[in-house]
Parts: C-alpha cells; structure tokens; sequence
C-alpha cells in the first residue's frame, strides 16, 4: 500500500517498446535500478510496461545504446492530474471556493431555541442573548462561551432559577427552569399595607383605608399600617383597597475601613492580540505578528472550535490577548481618608436606599488609626416610604 502511495505521488508512465533487442532494453533497465512493472508482450518486437516518471532520463540514457524505439501511450499519478487541474483553474478555484463558504456557514449561528419558558421570560432572555451578541448570521468564534452565558442569563433575569445552553451544530439550545411562585388567593377589590422594615412613623398620607398607626409610632417589619376595613361596626366589613403613603425615619450603620497607602494594578489600555488556526494543540499565527514586551501584564486566551456541516473539526479559532499592567501607589493623609470614607459610607447608602428617599442626618459614631487604615463607623437617619401594599388573601 505504501508504495503504491509513493508511486501515485511521483507519477508514473505506461511506455511501448518497438525494435531489435527489446528484452536486453528491459533488462539493463532492471539492472540500473528502474522499476519496470506491468510487463506484457505484444509479439517478439512491442513490449508494454510501466516505470516511475521520475526515471524517464535514465531510460533515454540506456535507449541510445538500442535499436529501439519508444513511445508513452499513459500518463498516471499526481503530478500529471495536478498538470490537469491547473488547466482547469476555474473549476479547481470554485470547487475551493465552494468549501470555504460551506466551512463558513457551517459556524455561523443559525439558529436560537428556547424550552420551558413562558412568553414573556422567553422575550426578556432573546433581549438579554442579543446584548451578549448571541443572534442568527453570528459566527461561533465570535461569542461568548455556553457556560459564561449560562451565568450571565441568570444573573440577570430574576424570574428563572436555572438555565441550561448548549451549542448543537449551528443552533443553541436553552432550557429554562422558571421560579414557581406559591399561588395566591386574592379577595377581590381589597389590599393592606404593611411595614417593610423597622421605623418611626414620620409622615401618614392616606387615600383609601384607614391608618392602624400614628406619628412617632415605632413598628417592625411586616407590621400593619392601614387597613382596608374602613367600617366602624366590627361585625361588618366595608373593605377597600388601601392605598397610602407612610414615610418614616429608618436607621442605616456603615462600616468602612479605608488604608493610607494602597498598592493596586491597573490597566494601562495598552494590549496586543494574537490570531491562530490551531490544529489539535498546533497554533498557526494568522494575524497579529507584532510582538511587544511589557514589565507587567495579563494573558487572556479563548480558543474556539471549528465546525464542518455539524462535525467537529479538530481545528479551533484561538486568540491570545495580553494587556499592559503598572501598579500604582496611592497614599492618602488621615483627613483625607476620612473625607474618602465618608465619600464610600454615602456611596453604599444611596445604592441600598430607594431613589426618593431623603437623607436626614449622619453620626460618626466611632473614627479610629488601626493598622495604616483609617476606621470609621456611621450612622445615617433616612426618611423613607416603608409602606408595601400587599394583597388580603383567605386566612389573614
């Protein structure tokens, strides 16, 4: 097998033999070396056989020594129908081509089908998939990976528990497990409002109902407010759905330590990026041929597979990234951590807070020097809206 390999490769010819001494010819062929197969007679002048292209010159060498004379009837193996695609360089550049573009859409994104998700939910993660570039007519190596995207979708949806994606030839699959909210039994035309968290009462506002607490009350979570009986007679209820507006002054602590030197790395924005084809662990450069050296820096590497018409190709798209480190020092004198503390203090309040809520006070209750760090413990009085309607439902 091997060496019918090695003949195709090389090339071989088919030659007829006419004169005197035919049989001496072939013979001295064997004797130099030429690898003279298929030998058949055709009477006692014409011999045929075949020998390997590449010892055409030696035959001619040998030949002028005979009365013989010899023709090519065959031409065979690669070198020869390679000779023929050239001329045929339309063909042979379309059928290429032709691969090229089937390679191509065969890691193109063609399809996204989602399972076990309610309309709605099944909108939000189609939104949530466009923002991550996961769409139809996308190529594969362009986006994230299934697992980074599972993490992401639910990270970022609240109404699933879970999410499955997977990557099936052109098509992502993703199954959805939704949170099964307990079933509620709302009485109609009717809702309660109650505490979300500990307070005193500030401000009472209300439009429907009758308040159950007054100012400078104290009240903890999930305590009742106004409720939406608003008949005096105990035995007969005139309920309402209550609404209201209940401000009260609710008391946040922040604790935050803020070092006077800090030592951290930062990205300069300086980066290169390097393209492979790589062949099973062989990276081939195919753009990014630049090298730069830097003191300090961070590598990123994705690596891509490849597809072919849904197979698995055991070639992949690999990028390496390196970004440009320095680490800076930052010191800060005891005022101005102080002033930095505060800064972060308020920072975590209002990101904790509602938006329309109003900061009425803040303490230092402890400021200290431990360790290089400054130390800082404080208190904040805000007002805010604590009411939360919440539906009556059989039992309350």
């Amino acid at each position: 097998m091997k060496n019918q390999w090695t003949t195709f490769f090389g090339g071989f010819v088919e030659v007829r033999v006419t004169g005197q001494l035919v049989e001496p010819f072939i013979n001295e062929l064997v004797r130099k070396g030429i690898k003279v197969t298929a030998v058949k007679r055709i009477d006692e002048k014409i011999v045929i056989f075949s020998m390997p292209l590449g010892d055409i010159a030696k035959m001619r060498v040998t030949l002028r020594k005979y009365p013989c004379k010899v023709t090519f009837l065959k031409r065979s193996g690669f070198p020869f129908l390679f000779q023929r695609l050239l001329l045929n360089g339309g063909f042979v550049i379309g059928f290429f081509l032709f691969l090229i573009c089937i390679f191509l859409l065969s890691n193109v994104v063609w399809g996204i089908e989602i399972s076990g998700a309610k309309p709605e939910t099944e909108h939000k993660i189609r939104q949530e998939l466009k923002k991550l570039g996961v769409e139809k007519g996308k190529f594969q190596f362009f986006i994230a990976e299934s697992d980074d995207i599972q993490r992401i979708l639910t990270n970022e949806i609240d109404v699933i528990t879970w999410v499955g994606v997977d990557l099936r030839g052109t098509s992502f699959h993703l199954q959805v497990v939704e949170k099964k909210e307990p079933q509620i039994v709302k009485i109609p035309g009717s809702q309660k409002i109650v505490a979300m968290k500990k307070a005193v009462i500030r401000k009472v506002f209300v439009e429907k109902g009758k308040a159950v607490v007054m100012v400078n009350d104290f009240v903890h979570k999930g305590q009742l407010l106004v409720t939406s009986n608003i008949s005096n007679d105990e035995e007969k209820q005139t309920l309402v759905p209550a609404k209201a507006t209940i401000l009260g002054e609710v008391w946040y602590k922040s604790d935050v330590e803020i070092p006077l030197e800090t030592e951290f790395n930062v990205f300069s924005g300086e980066e290169t990026t390097k393209h492979y084809f790589q062949i099973s662990k062989l990276p081939i450069p195919i753009w990014g041929f630049k090298n730069r050296e830097f003191k300090q820096y961070e590598t990123e590497i994705t690596e891509k597979p490849l597809y072919f018409l849904g197979w698995k190709l055991p070639f992949y798209y690999k990028t390496v990234t390196v970004r440009d480190k320095e680490t800076v020092l930052r010191k800060y004198t005891k005022e101005q951590a102080v002033k930095k503390a505060k800064e972060v203090a308020l920072e975590d309040l209002r990101n904790l807070i509602p938006e329309d809520s109003e900061i009425m006070g803040e303490k230092i209750l402890h400021e200290s020097l431990e360790n290089g760090k400054v130390v800082l413990s404080i208190h904040y009085q805000v007002l805010e809206n604590i009411g939360n309607e919440r539906p009556i439902v059989q039992g309350d």
